[in-house]
């Protein structure tokens, strides 16, 4: 069992607060992402977590038992850290059961343990190699043996990947997502990449300015976010933000142009911001009329940023459009693919 509660979570640097009673449940076995901004308090939730940081006040739970006064190395919590932390002067064996030697541990049970995660992970064939001698992806996987021998009932990982380069970093999502369904232990998880937590989780925790802003399935804050911020976070690229009004039931930006229908729970004349995510536009030879500034082709999509009613708009999409800057491109929204925020809290509307 591995299972989390975290309750009014509260912490202050003197007289800075930064994390405003945060109230979070990881049921056993769930891959949970943190994610946000620098800054947001999502590194310092997960140190709190681990006991390297103290709390100011709240309730910390591992299976129903308090863990808040525990030392670190009590707490049945294996944290998987940014820069690696390996001995240089000691191989891949030696790092992977170190943390079981200083635990008195019997040379035959570390050995068995080292090599099972080594097989787990396919690091046996360098166990009697040295850090300098492995690649970032390699290292990263013994950091990731070192906390699988403890055999622990939360993994913590803090920002794993942001050393690698960028095929790395895919390969390594793939591995740690494989590695959580084939142990099905806790994981909490630390990432600025919105991409990385919306491929790895079962449940993100979106923060910001520590505060939560948003909890629920990757798909959940993709289709239905919260808030303004939330939007513009998770999605890539982001989401784009159009001024309108309720006009005859139609979302009508300043100059007229229809942009879609406004949702049903709009009242007429009121003002709001409209969200439209890129590949939500449609190309038609009746929309609104958008000329285009930018061209971006990626291979698999076209995108492209249109001057929209005044306001710059980032459209996606998988046609095979020959496009150039300054020309008129015709736009209209999915159906019901408008989300609405209100224009001064940024909440969603409906």
């Amino acid at each position: 069992m591995g299972s989390v509660a975290l309750r009014e979570i509260r912490k202050s640097y003197g007289a800075v607060e930064v994390l405003h009673g945060i109230d979070l449940d990881v049921s056993d076995g769930e891959f949970v992402v943190l994610v946000g901004p620098s800054g947001c308090g999502k590194s310092t939730l997960l140190r709190s977590l681990a006991g390297l940081e103290t709390i100011s006040s709240g309730e910390i739970a591992i299976d129903g038992s308090s863990i808040v006064h525990l030392h670190p190395k009590s707490r049945d919590i294996a944290m998987v850290f940014q820069n690696y932390a390996l001995y240089p002067h000691m191989n891949i064996a030696q790092n992977m059961g170190f943390a079981l030697k200083m635990a008195k541990v019997g040379k035959a049970e570390i050995d068995a343990k080292v090599r099972k995660a080594a097989e787990i992970l396919s690091l046996t064939p360098m166990l009697d190699r040295f850090p300098k001698q492995l690649s970032g992806g390699q290292r990263q996987r013994v950091a990731m043996g070192r906390a699988i021998v403890r055999d622990p009932k939360v993994f913590l990982f803090d920002e794993p990947l942001s050393n690698l380069d960028a095929a790395l970093r895919v390969q390594m999502r793939a591995e740690i997502k494989e590695l959580h369904q084939r142990l099905g232990t806790t994981i909490v998880y630390v990432t600025h990449d919105q991409i990385e937590a919306m491929t790895m989780a079962d449940k993100i925790v979106v923060m910001k300015d520590g505060h939560v802003e948003q909890v629920g399935a990757p798909l959940e804050l993709y289709d239905r976010p919260a808030n303004r911020f939330v939007a513009g976070f998770i999605g890539s690229p982001a989401m784009n933000f159009l001024p309108c009004k309720v006009q005859n039931g139609q979302a009508v930006m300043e100059n007229g142009a229809v942009l879609a229908p406004a949702p049903a729970e709009l009242t007429e004349g009121q003002v709001f911001t409209a969200g439209v995510r890129p590949e939500h536009f449609i190309l038609s030879d009746h929309g609104t009329p958008a000329r285009v500034t930018v061209v971006e082709p990626t291979g698999a999509e076209i995108q492209f940023v249109v001057d929209l009613a005044g306001h710059s708009a980032l459209v996606s999409t998988r046609d095979r459009v020959n496009l150039k800057h300054g020309d008129t491109q015709h736009l209209t929204v999915e159906a019901g693919r408008l989300h609405a925020f209100d224009a001064a809290t940024g909440a969603r509307l409906g």
